[in-house]
């Protein structure tokens, strides 16, 4: 055969290459917070999950929720999974955005001293109290929300100070700048250890409640070829972190620089739900507590900005799959419980 025959066709081979991985790397910007909670973000990217998935992404780490939110809002992230509080209340302000699963839920703790946690019982013990949070944090709003149900107005009868992060929170509870804090984990064990009490648990005043929800704005939100993938890589991470502790606390500690006994704690807690549906039910429930507490004022319909049918599709193909796994169904019936209003 002739090199003027095999030029063009090994040309036209290495174009059809170039564009089918052109095609297949899909590159996202992908916000995180570096706690052990996020950690199927960790564990996809480690693994390689995203990669499998034709998935490019870039992990870019935020101090807080508010600052990650700002930064979907302004296009400067792809996708990201910062709390609850912060994208319902820029929903509640008009801002069209979606959620399509979610990272996390519960995990929050109030703490204090020792001698200050003995004068703190109840929720309506912190009438007159100092509390440190982050700004817009779920565990935030959800304290809010039970200081209104005990009767007691957290915009007058409370003072509540909004810090960058949670090691901020614990040095203003160990100085005595504020008589207790929020927290999420593993800054909780972290708190313990330095001599602190956990005094009241987000789990005990919203059981079930979400945390960080995968929210992508309403333009991002119209490539759900993507999200399906994306999805499918942290379904597929969920599924690893629960067969695979020593890899899945590798994973954290590479993007979580703390010990890695208080990781493993963290993560592999009771008091952390690892599961990633978007939880209709938590986040209608979320939402009455905020608008109730006057955390928002807003009467949208917060379901019409959740996609659930995008998750379940993935699910049930995955467990088509995997049609002897455990694993999925027990997913699968969460969804009923969980997603099916």
């Amino acid at each position: 055969m002739s090199k003027k025959f095999w030029f063009p066709l090994l040309a036209g081979a290495a174009l059809a290459l170039s564009t089918v991985s052109a095609q297949a790397d899909k590159a996202l910007k992908v916000g995180y917070l570096p706690v052990t909670g996020h950690a199927k973000f960790f564990i996809a990217q480690e693994q390689g999950l995203f990669a499998q998935e034709g998935l490019d992404v870039e992990l870019i780490e935020f101090a807080n929720s508010a600052d990650g939110l700002n930064a979907i809002v302004a296009g400067k992230l792809d996708i990201g999974a910062f709390g609850t509080t912060a994208p319902l209340a820029h929903i509640a302000k008009g801002t069209d955005l979606r959620i399509i699963g979610g990272i996390m839920g519960e995990d929050a703790s109030l703490i204090a001293t020792s001698e200050k946690a003995g004068q703190i019982k109840t929720v309506a013990d912190l009438k007159g109290k100092k509390i440190a949070t982050v700004r817009m944090a779920s565990g935030d709003a959800v304290l809010r929300g039970a200081l209104t149900d005990a009767k007691v107005d957290w915009k007058s009868e409370v003072q509540i100070f909004e810090l960058k992060n949670p090691p901020a929170v614990i040095e203003a509870v160990k100085s005595g700048q504020v008589d207790a804090g929020v927290v999420w984990g593993p800054h909780d064990l972290r708190a313990e250890d330095q001599g602190l009490k956990i005094v009241i648990r987000s789990s005990d005043l919203q059981p079930g409640h979400p945390c960080c929800r995968l929210v992508v704005t309403r333009q991002n939100y119209d490539d759900k070829a993507t999200w399906d993938k994306f999805l499918r890589a942290i379904l597929r991470a969920e599924k690893f972190a629960a067969q695979n502790h020593k890899e899945t606390i590798d994973a954290i500690q590479k993007y979580v620089k703390l010990d890695r006994g208080l990781l493993e704690r963290g993560y592999y807690q009771p008091h952390l739900d690892q599961q990633t549906d978007p939880n209709v039910k938590g986040v209608k429930t979320f939402w009455t507590t905020m608008q109730n507490s006057g955390f928002v004022e807003s009467n949208v319909d917060i379901t019409a900005y959740i996609d659930v049918a995008l998750y379940k599709q993935v699910l049930d193909r995955l467990a088509a799959e995997e049609p002897q796994e455990p694993f999925w169904k027990q997913r699968q019936r969460d969804f009923q419980q969980r997603d099916v209003l």
